[in-house]
């Protein structure tokens, strides 16, 4: 009898103890599953706030770029459209003016006068993202026919230009990037060449548009272009290569063969015509 109770007892505290064990057990795994399940929100709380500043880290980047784009776009803008007609404007107003006869003096300030109003008009259509009017109404040969006879107006200089396979217009955003393109470059040359005479010849062959220029100054050969634009100096040129890239143009500056002008070609491919 005694020895069933004996049995008994330890059977019990056997239970108890196994209970009591699983309780623990259970316990321990629970504080355990609370503390890792805490640790696991804490880390994707951090994930989240990480993710959060990496977000505003990229919309502030986003933006200061954008801002910077569009200073440069703005930049590009008055020193491709202002500089070609505000050098125009100073061939009117050269030193020999003070030798020519009254007349021809008032007739070059009249002039000048007109094209300083035109830039400063041009001022006002670019702080309005606006295309230059003669490009926006009549296109692109008219605005570059009229930017030429504005220089070979002046007398300084024998300026022309002439289309011959250009019946229908471009894309309105081609079109003022060519006609960007071709304002830096007759800057470039006004400024820097000496030349006494610029002609530009327009022509469509099997799948591309050309443009060319020849003029007979001082001038720069491919491998000093593509030096320049590699260089911290000449923004005209850059901003040259950056309108071609969106346009899928090149450029090509060469010598002529023989050696008695320099010759500029722009290569576009031919899109659907303007609508």
């Amino acid at each position: 009898m005694f020895f069933l109770q004996a049995t008994n007892q330890s059977g019990v505290s056997t239970v108890l103890f196994l209970g009591t064990l699983g309780m623990v057990v259970l316990t321990v795994s629970l504080i355990i599953f609370i503390i890792l399940h805490q640790r696991r929100v804490l880390r994707f709380q951090n994930k989240i706030n990480q993710m959060e500043q990496e977000q505003q880290k990229i919309l502030l980047s986003a933006s200061i770029k954008l801002q910077e784009e569009e200073r440069q776009r703005l930049a590009a803008d008055l020193h491709d459209d202002a500089g070609p007609l505000l050098a125009t404007a100073r061939l009117y107003l050269n030193e020999n003016l003070v030798n020519q006869d009254k007349a021809t003096q008032l007739q070059s300030i009249f002039q000048a006068r007109q094209i300083i109003d035109d830039t400063i008009q041009l001022v006002r259509n670019i702080s309005h993202s606006l295309m230059p009017p003669t490009l926006k109404n009549f296109g692109l040969e008219s605005a570059i026919n009229d930017l030429f006879q504005k220089i070979s107006g002046s007398g300084a200089i024998n300026a022309s230009s002439r289309f011959h396979e250009y019946k229908d217009r471009l894309k309105g955003e081609k079109e003022l990037i060519i006609f960007r393109i071709v304002q830096e470059l007759i800057n470039n040359i006004l400024k820097h060449s000496s030349a006494s005479f610029i002609h530009l010849t327009q022509n469509v062959h099997a799948d591309k548009f050309y443009l060319r220029i020849h003029h007979d100054g001082r001038g720069i050969v491919q491998s000093d272009f593509d030096k320049l634009n590699k260089s911290n100096v000449g923004l005209g040129l850059k901003n040259i290569s950056s309108r071609l890239r969106v346009v899928q143009g090149n450029i090509n500056f060469e010598k002529d063969i023989s050696q008695t002008y320099y010759k500029v070609t722009i290569e576009l491919p031919k899109d659907e015509p303007y609508q």
